[in-house]
């Protein structure tokens, strides 16, 4: 944990208000292997350094979002451990979905067991077994407890039936009333798992693609298609506040995605200004590089931060200036989201809370647009553009005619 100490001042200043941590607890390889669910990781520290660790996040204003693997542990976990030395006789038999002494596992095993996606270093742990409920919901509620965590983002949550995600959000939301949860989602309908018995939010990868792709293709119409879905006036999510991202720990880099690194700047343009919860993955915000297929390792290594702010702080600067104008807008906060126009690399929509209105404006062109966005009524005829300093913007017949910067955009105050 000591290294991430160097970060705090970059996080403070980037404007995050959250810090998530990906598995943190004893395992022998990536931390989805959970072996100790209550300690932390030898290679990280001490119990009472993530204890100090997050006491100096909540002293700077920043909360504390830990990594909860409930659907597996590792092959290294103690009930395993007694399931591989004591075999039928095991105490723990019924910890795991699936044993079935009649076969062996593929690692050679006296019994077969479940897995999560065919992985056998990742046996699937069986939540219908009280016993086993309760060893996670103490584990939690000692990281509650211990650790002041305010929040946990949830692996493989689709893999894990809804009754025990309900027994947890009972059990976090007793202790405290405004702990977040998040599901890792990828398919499906978000309200399943996104609601008042279950999740605050779920991982948005449904608009996870298109954020990126709609640029390099020259096609707003792929973004734009979703958020009317998700968040239009007849959408399907409008009241949901899903964790928007351009990439994590399982994706590509989307500096290495992009076509040409100047869309990274309309990219997160639209990140911070759509619907939803803006995340950042650590580096991403220098436009470091890697890809997927050269293996998780390249996706999660270690960046020195001197290094990093010793380069190009462009994309990291307008990511500042953006996260600032989120925090300062209750319309980019919590507004509804309403499409104005869309071109194949341009794209307009308006956000509007109780007492704001802000209008945004992109152009993923490599040449200056002008503009005609069509307005509401309900819309005044001056705006104040508060990406590009304080620019005043009138319209005229309903009509903000608006000429925007290559690769760049607009949000405008009305």
């Amino acid at each position: 944990l000591s290294v991430l100490y160097e970060w705090l001042d970059e996080i403070q200043e980037l404007g995050c208000t959250a810090l998530y941590l990906g598995p943190v607890f004893e395992s022998y390889g990536h931390g989805y292997d959970t072996s100790d669910y209550y300690q932390l990781d030898r290679r990280l520290g001490t119990n009472q350094d993530l204890k100090a660790f997050s006491a100096e996040l909540h002293r700077r204003g920043i909360r504390l979002v830990l990594d909860g693997v409930f659907n597996h542990t590792g092959r290294g976990f103690w009930a395993f451990q007694d399931l591989l030395r004591n075999g039928q006789s095991s105490a723990y038999r019924d910890w795991y979905v699936g044993v079935d002494f009649s076969r062996r596992s593929p690692k050679g095993d006296s019994f077969d067991y479940t897995t999560w996606e065919g992985a056998y270093s990742l046996p699937k742990l069986n939540l219908h077994n009280s016993d086993v409920r309760q060893h996670l919901f103490d584990a939690v509620r000692m990281w509650m407890d211990e650790f002041q965590i305010d929040g946990l983002r949830l692996d493989a949550a689709d893999c894990v039936e809804p009754f025990f995600w309900k027994e947890l959000h009972q059990v976090t939301k007793s202790k405290k009333p405004d702990f977040w949860l998040m599901g890792e989602i990828i398919h499906g309908d978000y309200r399943q798992w996104a609601n008042e018995e279950m999740f605050d939010s779920v991982t948005n990868y449904t608009a996870y693609k298109g954020l990126w792709s709609s640029l390099n293709d020259g096609n707003y119409w792929e973004i734009a298609y979703t958020l009317e879905q998700q968040f239009g006036q007849h959408g399907i999510l409008p009241h949901l506040h899903l964790y928007n991202f351009v990439d994590n720990h399982d994706v590509s880099r989307v500096a290495s995605l992009i076509k040409d690194p100047a869309l990274l700047h309309p990219l997160y343009i639209n990140l911070f200004t759509m619907p939803g919860i803006p995340s950042i993955y650590y580096g991403s915000e220098f436009g470091v590089l890697g890809r997927k297929e050269q293996g998780d390792e390249v996706l999660r290594q270690r960046y020195a931060l001197p290094q990093l702010l010793a380069g190009n702080l462009c994309l990291r600067n307008t990511i500042k200036r953006l996260a600032n104008i989120r925090k300062n807008s209750q319309a980019l906060l919590i507004g509804n989201y309403r499409k104005l126009l869309t071109t194949q690399q341009q794209i307009a929509y308006s956000r509007s809370s109780k007492d704001e209105t802000m209008v945004v404006l992109i152009n993923s062109a490599a040449e200056p647009v002008m503009l005609h966005v069509p307005l509401t009524g309900t819309l005044s005829s001056n705006g104040i553009d508060v990406l590009n300093q304080n620019e005043t913007v009138t319209s005229q017949d309903g009509i903000l005619r608006c000429m925007v910067p290559s690769r760049w955009g607009r949000v405008i105050k009305m």
